[in-house]
């Protein structure tokens, strides 16, 4: 049976997840997927570096954390080391989870680039790459036989590239509209319940939704990433990032809030984009108030959700979760699922 070595690259919340994922189920998941797991490499920015092509000893590795513990007491480095164990490692796939800059993707996309050249596949839960780089690393992952992987980049677990992909085979998508980030939805919901501004921001930071510098969720720019993925890879738009218009919710008001509700309205910040006659694609993010019987106006919390309007089925909805850690490190296993089926197709037709 084939066993896939898997290097993570970061090894906070998602990879350390999927670590432990590997470590509790990996013989169900061997038994039910027909492939093994194993990781032979971690980096991770405080703990330093771990290549052991034997096989990395979980029990200990998920028991690091403490304030001054790296690898280095373990038969790895203090040091991160990204591209040499990225290029150098016996890894046949590249789990990328690491914290990046959104403006320019890095360093994420070095991360993706430095395995794809070294003849690695990738999978990501991040979106910098995807959405600024993601046609080009696409090409580069096809001159080089093997997979870039991005499912968890755009609603973490929730399968929506790839469902849309598959399941609406002979359909034409004309556009969609989402709800794409649980952050910005939670602060319009609480302000709805009564609560101003920056006291829904508050409690979205005390409850871990948002973080101490929320910008990125409440002004749009994470559902601007987001919004310009699903338009090049659904709707093959071919934009860039600033074709997408960007407005967040820090112009909505409580009289906003209460006129929406008197007339049967709800604000919700909707990413969307949509094919023009002329077969261009428009694409932004704004605070939209919905009619409360429109599909999405009932999305509430961390919930995610796409409605796509197909030439043959009118408007189709995917919703589940946006975020969690559990369900980011899910979209990575799978992508190493797709990959396998993607292998053993390939294997199939020789």
């Amino acid at each position: 049976m084939t066993t896939y070595d898997i290097a993570l690259i970061g090894f906070g919340g998602v990879n350390r997840t999927l670590a432990e994922l590997i470590a509790t189920r990996g013989e169900r998941l061997r038994s039910e997927l027909g492939f093994g797991l194993r990781i032979v490499a971690i980096t991770d920015l405080r703990l330093g570096s771990l290549v052991q092509p034997e096989g990395v000893d979980l029990s200990v590795a998920l028991k690091l954390g403490g304030e001054n513990e790296t690898f280095a007491a373990h038969g790895g480095s203090a040091d991160t080391n990204n591209e040499s164990v990225i290029r150098n490692c016996t890894a046949d796939i590249i789990c990328e989870a690491t914290f990046t800059n959104p403006d320019d993707g890095e360093p994420a996309v070095s991360h993706v680039r430095w395995a794809l050249e070294s003849g690695k596949s990738v999978c990501t839960t991040n979106k910098g790459p995807v959405a600024l780089r993601g046609a080009e690393l696409s090409s580069l992952a096809e001159q080089n036989g093997v997979h870039f992987e991005f499912e968890g980049a755009v609603m973490s677990g929730t399968p929506v590239i790839r469902l849309a992909k598959k399941m609406f085979a002979g359909l034409k998508l004309n556009g969609f509209e989402g709800i794409l980030n649980g952050t910005s939805n939670y602060v319009l919901g609480r302000m709805e319940a009564g609560l101003d501004f920056h006291a829904a921001i508050r409690e979205a930071q005390e409850l871990g939704y948002a973080e101490a510098n929320p910008a990125a969720d409440i002004e749009g720019y994470d559902v601007q990433l987001k919004v310009l993925i699903l338009a090049n890879e659904l709707l093959d738009a071919g934009i860039e990032l600033k074709d997408v218009h960007r407005q967040g919710i820090s112009t909505v008001t409580p009289e906003d809030i209460r006129k929406a509700a008197r007339e049967g309205r709800r604000w919700k910040l909707i990413g969307a984009a949509r094919r023009n006659p002329d077969g261009s694609v428009t694409a932004g993010v704004s605070p939209v108030a919905l009619p409360l019987d429109h599909g999405l106006a009932g999305v509430s919390g961390a919930t995610n959700a796409v409605s796509f309007e197909t030439d043959l089925l009118g408007t189709v909805t995917i919703s589940g979760p946006g975020a969690g850690r559990v369900e980011t490190a899910y979209a990575l296993l799978s992508d190493i699922i797709a990959m396998h089926a993607a292998r053993t197709e390939v294997s199939a037709n020789a």
